[in-house]
């Protein structure tokens, strides 16, 4: 390693042995690069432009730090959605009809479908908003929007049958 490495240099000599130990302080990888990166960012402002061999000792104290905060925030960001939820109150029912075995089926159904669909046939059927609006809605062309529709109704009915299938009916 040059006596001055610049950060790439230094990350390429380094980096998988920082990553490991961001790998096991963390609950995911996706985790363990947002905390590598944080870790990496923090000890950069700190000693400039080019690392030193020294440095090391450092990144690993900054990926740990950065690990538990991101672990707090995490942990804090699930209370504070379990407690919105739990102030909410009880789930709200896309339909207003008698809750039977036709009702769930279709609410798991729908609730089966991909994003893209799914939201199509809500606006569509519950907002009572044309394709045009709908387009507008979701900044996608009016011709996708119908598409979505049609094709997103075609999943319904298929899960649907495969259901009624599925329970003799």
């Amino acid at each position: 390693m040059p006596a001055h490495p610049t950060w790439s240099e230094w990350l390429g000599e380094y980096g998988p042995r920082l990553m490991l130990f961001a790998r096991q302080q963390t609950r995911c990888e996706a985790d363990a690069e947002d905390v590598l990166q944080s870790a990496l960012i923090k000890t950069w402002k700190s000693h400039g432009d080019r690392p030193t061999d020294d440095l090391l000792g450092l990144v690993f104290t900054n990926i740990r730090r950065c690990a538990i905060d991101a672990a707090r925030m995490q942990d804090r960001r699930t209370d504070r959605e379990q407690r919105a939820v739990e102030e909410m109150g009880p789930p709200v029912a896309w339909f207003e009809m008698p809750d039977d075995d036709e009702t769930r089926a279709l609410q798991v159904a729908l609730a089966s479908l991909p994003e893209k669909f799914r939201d199509v046939i809500t606006l569509k059927l519950w907002g009572d908003l044309t394709f045009a609006q709908i387009a507008e809605t979701l900044d996608i062309p009016a011709n996708t929007a119908a598409s979505r529709y049609r094709y997103g109704l075609e999943q319904l009915r298929s899960h649907l049958a495969r259901e009624r299938e599925y329970l003799g009916k």
